[in-house]
């Protein structure tokens, strides 16, 4: 099973003067170990390319809910201090496994490739050399059977996290996932919980054609019983891992393939994050623009130019995409009085879908305009990079859309 490696950076261009975002490497499986291990691009929080190897650590425990940026420094939304250590957001997510690996011996891994390969992204990497084979278990290309396996074994008391090589997978696990998984706790009288994480990346890549660029949010958010996060950054990516690994809910954790080269500086000390709260990236006093992963950062890129244009956008990273963190978005909403809701999932049947629908319910007396959603096109994602682009919401639509909601 040949799976892809990109060195990829956050996101595709936003527009013709941003070609910074664009990163040429990509590594398959076939490349030799010493290729793996040599240097890879990377694109900061700043939107600065560089060059930089693996690296990880762990320290001390502290509970943080919430990560606010400053207008002045919002690029870097999520870093809290200037100490700590930088880390890609795979390994960012391999560090927040492996310290809850040492701190609870039930926890463990499985799915393709996971083991001594590493993951098809690498998250995995090293965790079968230090925690032995039957705590990173290899599966067979089987979804349904190895999610199932993973389901049993949350019902017997281990923590275990089931990998996808691709979200896009995960369709073929959708009966344990949305009868088991979802609905045992309930089912069962409340005999059995089901402390499980499902995690794997997903979202537009480049070119990966339409089977392998699969938001699968919209199919999952409708099963009772489970809870969905989306991280965009190395430093919520660590937190909101070891908050759903701690959990003992089932927890989906959706990781976009164009974000695991983002580096950023976390702190040493250990934190975990609320899976259920957003994320204030930028505040604002015009209108309330509501967005998670990927579109966090063509949303930022729209936001400077909407600053040099005279507008205030305040930006949301909702992170938790069930449940909505309605106290946060609804602060934001009798401020600004103005909502655009911005994501890379489908139009038809949406994250943005259910947000708008929940804002109407809650907070319609505080709207002086209707609630704007921009989303991809209800159509297979095209092979070719042009088409590929032109399905996915970009920087110039927001600061168009903005601009409509402001008149």
């Amino acid at each position: 099973m040949a799976s892809l490696f990109q060195g990829v950076g956050a996101l595709t261009p936003f527009s013709a003067n941003s070609n910074s975002y664009l990163l040429p490497s990509r590594t398959t499986r076939s490349l030799s170990l010493s290729e793996r291990k040599g240097r890879i691009f990377v694109v900061r929080s700043d939107a600065r390319v560089s060059q930089a190897l693996n690296s990880g650590a762990r320290k001390n425990e502290l509970f943080i809910t919430n990560a606010v940026a400053t207008k002045e420094n919002s690029a870097a939304a999520s870093t809290p201090s200037k100490p700590g250590h930088e880390l890609l957001l795979f390994e960012a997510l391999r560090e927040g496994l492996e310290e809850e690996m040492d701190r609870d011996p039930t926890v463990c891994v499985m799915g393709e490739d996971v083991g001594h390969y590493g993951g098809s992204y690498k998250v995995t990497k090293g965790l079968a050399t230090k925690f032995g084979d039957l705590r990173v278990l290899d599966t067979p290309i089987a979804e349904n059977s190895f999610t199932g396996m993973g389901i049993g074994a949350a019902m017997t008391g281990l923590r275990p996290i089931v990998e996808g090589m691709n979200m896009g997978f995960l369709l073929l696990a959708f009966n344990q996932i949305s009868n088991n998984c979802g609905m045992l706790h309930y089912t069962s009288g409340g005999q059995f919980k089901i402390p499980i994480v499902i995690r794997g990346p997903g979202g537009v890549g480049r070119q990966l054609g339409a089977e392998h660029s699969q938001r699968l949010e919209s199919y999952f958010q409708s099963i009772p019983g489970i809870q969905m996060v989306a991280c965009s950054t190395p430093y919520n990516a660590k937190g909101l891992m070891k908050a759903a690994i701690r959990s003992d809910n089932p927890v989906i954790l959706f990781e976009h393939v164009l974000l695991y080269n983002l580096k950023e500086r976390i702190p040493d000390e250990e934190y975990v994050l609320s899976l259920e709260e957003a994320e204030m990236v930028r505040p604002g006093e015009h209108v309330t623009i509501l967005t998670y992963s990927r579109m966090r950062y063509h949303v930022m890129q729209a936001a400077k130019t909407l600053v040099n244009k005279g507008y205030d956008p305040e930006v949301i990273d909702i992170r938790s995409l069930k449940p909505f963190d309605l106290y946060t978005i609804g602060n934001s909403v009798k401020k600004t009085h103005r909502v655009l809701i911005v994501e890379e999932c489908m139009r038809t049947g949406g994250i943005g879908a259910s947000l708008t629908a929940a804002i109407n319910e809650n907070f319609h007396d505080y709207l002086d305009a209707p609630i704007v959603c921009l989303s991809s096109q209800d159509v297979p994602t095209p092979y070719a990079g042009t088409l590929e682009e032109w399905t996915v919401v970009q920087p110039a639509q927001v600061v168009t859309a903005v601009e409509q909601l402001c008149q």
